[in-house]
């Protein structure tokens, strides 16, 4: 692996930045429904016609939950769109007609002046036929250590456990995430990542960015070798990446 260690290194622009979330990028799997319900939602939000306003996603860590959302505020587009979370300043969560889509990730995290700020901003957007709100958390709401009548409101409408990928499924996310990095990763080298790396999606997605920067650094395609380069070149980051 010499021939690894002494290329030149190259000076990188931007890129092996991470694609934006879209849908087209999220592999559905069990998540169909849900992704379709999502995925029309913003046209559907336009003409009035929307049968569901309000959703609730839960799931593990990397299940998934703040990629749908991201897709979900990039379709409406940033004027009909709101992300919000625990790190955004109240006057965020103030109602705007304007928006269409209010999208709360990390509910479960919530400060108490944030719970109070969504509380007002739920009642709004359901008393809006063209706005909707759509929550995400890390447990159903009845779990969520919140304020009752905020945990009761985010439980009204439909609730989605995200159903983790199969390996089948996680090799297609591997191959479209590289798709969108403008890499072609081979089935050796999916089956490869998925054995000897974390299996989680945030894992393999970190993973593919790794390889697909020290590939532009070595000018070469991202293959076995290049892999095991990687491996031996990068300990720290491949603690964190490689399986126990």
């Amino acid at each position: 692996m010499d021939h690894f260690r002494s290329a030149p290194r190259q000076l990188l622009l931007d890129f092996g930045a991470p694609p934006a979330a879209r849908f087209d990028q999220f592999v559905a799997g069990a998540n169909a429904e849900l992704v379709s319900q999502l995925s029309t939602l913003s046209d559907a939000l336009m003409t009035g016609g929307a049968p569901e306003r309000l959703f609730y996603l839960w799931g593990a860590a990397g299940s998934g939950r703040s990629h749908l959302l991201h897709a979900l505020c990039a379709d409406a587009g940033a004027a009909r769109a709101r992300l919000l979370g625990p790190h955004s300043p109240r006057a965020a969560f103030e109602f705007d007609a304007a928006v269409a889509i209010y999208a709360l990730d990390d509910c479960d995290a919530l400060s108490a002046a944030q719970q109070s700020d969504t509380f007002t901003l739920f009642n709004e957007v359901r008393a809006h036929p063209r706005c909707a709100l759509v929550a995400a958390g890390n447990a159903p709401p009845r779990a969520l250590a919140l304020r009752e009548d905020l945990r009761s409101r985010l439980g009204w409408g439909l609730v989605f456990q995200l159903a983790p990928l199969d390996d089948a499924h996680k090799r297609e996310a591997l191959a479209r995430a590289a798709r969108a990095r403008g890499l072609a990763l081979s089935a050796d080298v999916s089956a490869y990542l998925l054995t000897h790396f974390k299996r989680e999606l945030p894992a393999l997605m970190a993973l593919l960015d790794a390889l697909d920067r020290f590939s532009l650094e070595h000018q070469r395609a991202v293959t076995l070798p290049l892999v095991r380069a990687w491996r031996e070149e990068h300990p720290v980051k491949n603690k964190r990446l490689i399986l126990s």
